[in-house]
Parts: structure tokens; sequence; C-alpha cells
């Protein structure tokens, strides 16, 4: 049998993190004292996350360095530099260090599909077969290096494991949770399984779920769990996941009260009131293996998943109040943009990749693979940024759908929606100016209005200038622009790869400039598409604002 051990896996690379600690850092022990999670030890990981998700912070070092932190003065000099699928592994391991308890980790995964199957992107997911704990002794562990081992360790492909999985010894990490508030909380995870991980820190009054998670650049962002996120069947893991209970068994105490040998042990699914199947089998449920046909139905409405999450996390009955959601989806947008910022700037000053030749070819894979493309390019951040404003466009045209039917679930008192959506859009735009530097010094502002009109020319080769990374396209931006001929031709030719929203990690991407002017183009081809998605929020509304006028 050969063991498929944890790599890189899409977005998240086993490479990163970067840490940094002075040996000094080594005397800090991690001592168990507990032999499991309380429901107390529970909520207090539950209000970390949650304030770490409300700091104004850049990157998980900053947020771990901020006020949100109350364990930061117990800390020694270290730098917390980690990728998404890091970010769970570290917030739980942190936690359980601060307060005294258990933590055990999956450190080597098996495809389901036999050897040498990668583990990344296994059709039938994985299985664990290897684990590891911190040691119970009296005098503890250095809980830096521990740290450190468990991060290197991560992979997103652990995340891509069978739900119904259940072990009492090689046991998932994590369990399927019902999907409610009373399950779905601060520090659970939502995975997507094109490579991306996140962690769940507030559950908003109207069922919105918002998260933050990390990027190989280090860069932090907040956004919410949206149809980005695949729904897939339990053999990959989608979407929600949460830490499965975990009790170390057979310690003895000891004098200072630290517990002392024994062994991990991991909760059964039926043991856990959470678990539940129910985003793979629908309500009411059917067989797991037909998630592909599972129905949602709450209060004898049909729905498709997403609404359904929506209306279950929702307190009370799922309105929609069309001119708050405006407002929040261009809050979510306005950090996604600033997100984006942070990583174009980081490519500049530290990679300065847009001063190295341009390669040959791209990548095998644009959104998943190593090395300088994957700390410095945007394809999968650009991506989800085009989902999200598509998924904004959609729900403004829904929204006024639901208007003209009278549909009971909208919840709108005004007689001019449109309009005062539009209010909404235009407010938020003035408040989120977004800067950026171009090669000769000049500073250009743009409003999120701004990036919509530029959201298809936006770079994501970090072999270019800044200024083709912001979509410059007029000669008085762009004049600054160093790029040659070569870099030139290669920008236009990526044109239909920046047509593109849905991430495609199963084709092959590696073609020449010529091979991407040539065609054929299509999601199949890995070379990109003729046309992007209608996502122009502000044009749709304005013209809907014209024609009222129009008429009266």
């Amino acid at each position: 049998m050969r063991w498929n051990y944890l790599g890189a896996a899409a977005l998240c690379l086993a490479m990163l993190p970067v840490w940094s600690a002075p040996a000094a850092a080594s005397t800090f022990p991690w001592r168990i004292t507990k032999d499991h999670w309380s429901p107390s030890d529970e909520q207090g990981f539950q209000e970390f996350v949650t304030k770490l998700g409300e700091e104004d912070c850049w990157t998980v070092d900053a947020c771990l360095k901020s006020p949100a932190n109350p364990y930061r003065h117990t800390d020694p000099k270290v730098t917390f530099l980690v990728d998404c699928a890091d970010v769970p592994y570290l917030l739980r391991g942190y936690y359980a260090w601060k307060n005294g308890l258990p933590f055990s980790w999956q450190t080597a995964m098996q495809s389901a599909d036999g050897p040498g199957m990668d583990i990344r992107y296994s059709p039938s997911g994985n299985k664990v077969v290897g684990r590891s704990s911190v040691p119970a002794t009296a005098s503890g562990v250095s809980a830096v290096p521990l740290l450190m081992e468990i991060v290197n360790t991560v992979s997103s492909a652990m995340y891509r494991r069978n739900a119904m999985s259940d072990s009492r010894t090689m046991f998932t990490d994590t369990y399927s949770p019902r999907l409610d508030r009373d399950s779905i909380k601060p520090g659970s995870i939502a995975y997507d399984v094109n490579g991306h991980v996140a962690v769940v820190w507030k559950v908003e009054e109207g069922g919105r779920i918002l998260i933050f998670s990390s990027h190989p650049d280090h860069t932090l962002d907040r956004t919410f769990v949206g149809r980005e996120f695949l729904r897939t069947g339990p053999e990959l893991g989608s979407i929600f996941q949460n830490w499965r209970p975990i009790t170390l068994v057979g310690a003895k105490r000891a004098s200072n009260g630290a517990l002392v040998g024994g062994h991990i042990v991991g909760a059964l699914n039926s043991e856990i009131p959470q678990f539940s199947l129910v985003q793979y089998t629908g309500n009411p449920p059917s067989s797991p293996t037909l998630w592909g046909i599972a129905k949602f139905v709450k209060d004898g409405e049909s729905m498709d998943f997403y609404t359904y999450l929506r209306a279950s996390m929702s307190i009370g009955e799922l309105e929609y109040k069309p001119v708050d959601e405006i407002h929040a989806m261009m809050q979510t947008l306005c950090q996604d943009i600033r997100a984006r910022k942070e990583a174009v700037r980081i490519s500049r000053e530290e990679g300065r990749t847009h001063l190295m030749p341009q390669p040959d070819r791209l990548p095998r894979n644009i959104y998943g693979t190593d090395g300088v493309w994957e700390l410095y390019s945007t394809p999968s951040r650009d991506a989800r940024l085009k989902t999200a404003f598509k998924e904004m466009y959609d729900q403004t045209r829904e929204f006024v759908r639901m208007k003209e039917t009278d549909a009971p679930r909208l919840s709108y008192k005004g007689t001019d929606l449109a309009g005062d959506m539009l209010k909404a859009f235009n407010e938020e735009d003035a408040a989120c100016p977004t800067a950026y530097t171009t090669t000769d010094g000049r500073k250009i502002t743009l409003t999120i209005s701004d990036v919509i009109h530029r959201l298809f020319k936006l770079s994501f080769d970090p072999y270019q200038c800044v200024e083709r990374r912001w979509g410059a396209s007029d000669a008085a931006e762009l004049a600054s622009c160093p790029d040659g001929a070569d870099k030139t031709r290669w920008y236009e030719a990526e044109q239909k790869l920046r047509n593109q929203i849905d991430r495609t990690y199963d084709v092959e991407m590696d073609s020449t400039v010529t091979q991407l002017e040539s065609g054929p183009w299509g999601l199949d081809t890995g070379r990109g598409v003729e046309t992007p998605p209608e996502v122009d929020v502000k044009a749709y509304l304005e013209g809907l604002v014209a024609k009222r006028a129009a008429q009266n």
C-alpha cells in the first residue's frame, strides 16, 4: 500500500507558513490540565474567534497581536504567517495551548481512489491514515515548535474527507454539523473543494454567515459564505465542518495539576448531538449518495441549498431587506477590494515579480500551483471577487422580481425599490475609495463602481505592471506601465482567462501566449471564455430608475 502524505494543496501550501521565533520561544510550555473541551471552553473559543473577526487587521499575525487577542501578552516573540488551510488549526491549537486543553490532528491522508492519486483533487476524497496529539506531560511541551509542526503538516487535503467516516482512532478532525445557529458558530469551518478554507466568525440575525480566510501571501480577507463555496457529495467534505470532540483518556494528574500520559479518543458521529448530514441529504432527508438531487424544504417552501442555508440560520422567518442587503454586500466587497490591494502591494514590494521576465508558459493550473505564481498571482482571489459581484447583481435582480410578484419574503415598505437600492449602492461606493500607486508614483483612487467597470481587466498575472494589475486602460493611467511588447501581448492574450469566474482546478492550463491567442475557448479548454458575465449592478439600477422616471 502506498500512502500519499499531506502535501501542498490548491490555494494552501504546506511550504507555508513561514514562522519566525527566537530560541527562547521554546520555553513557553503547552501543559494539559483538562481532559476535554467543556461547553465553557467551546464558548470561550467562539468568543476568541469572534473578536479576531471583528478586529481591523489584515493578517492572522496582526490579529493575534491586536487587542482582540486576550492572550497576546503571554506570547513569545513569534510571527504567525499562515495560509488558509492552517488558520483553523492554528486558532484551535493556540486557544488549546492557552487554556490547558488537549489537541489532536491528522498527520497523513490517503486518497480513497487508490495509490498515485493527487490528494488535493481526489474525486472520492481522502482517508485518515495517521494521527498525532499534544503529549501530556507534567512539565508540558514547547508550544511554539509544536504549533509550527501542526501547521506545517496541514493542507487543504485534510478537509477533503468523507463526512460519513466514523472511527475511534483514525477519526477525522472535523464532522458534518446541522445547519442551524446552534451548530454553525464562530470557529466552524467552511471548506470549498476548489482548495480554499475559511473560518466562521459571525452569523448575522438575517442568516448571513461571515467568514475570514488567509491567502498564500498571508493577507486576510473577510466575506460571507456564498455560492462560490461549492456543494458536493459527502465524500469531499463540503461545505461546513465543526471540530470533533476529543477526550484524553487514561491520564493521571500530577502534583502540579497537569495531566500525564493517556491517549486521545475521538467522539463517534452518533455521540455528537450536532452531527448531521443534512447538507448532503437535503430536508426531508434522502440518501447522501443522491446529494445531487436532494431537496430542501422549509416551512413547506422548496428552496435551493443556499436559500435553505440562509433560512435555517436566520433568527425567525427569513426576510430579505433589500436596502440593508445592498449595504452589507457592498461593505463586504469593499473589504475584498482592500484585501486585493494588499496582495498586489506584497507582490510588488516583496516578490518584485513585475521586474521578472514573463515565463514562456502559464503554470499547469493557474488556480492551484506553487512557487512565485502561487505566492503572488491572484486568479483565485479575483475569481471569488468576480463571483461576489455577480452574486450581488443576481440578488439585486431577484429583489426586483420579488417586488414585482409581491413575494412574501421581501421586506420593503418604500415606493421606489430600485431608487432606494441605488442610493444604498452610491452611499457605500462613496465610503470605500481604494487607492494604488502607479509605477511613476501617481495616486489613482478607485471606487467600487470603478472596480466594476474594470473588473475583467484586473490582471492576475504577477509579472505584469501595477497599472495592469488594476485594470488600467486609459492612456494617461497606463502611460507609466513599463511592460514591453512581450508582457503586453500576454496581458491581451489572458483576457479570456480574466473573463472566466469559474475556478477549474482539474483542467490543464499551461498554454503559451500563441495558444491563448488561438483558442479554442471554453471552461474545459483551460484558455478562458469569450464573454464575461454581467455584473454591473449600478448600471442595472440606473436603468430601472430612468425607466421609472420616463413612465412618470
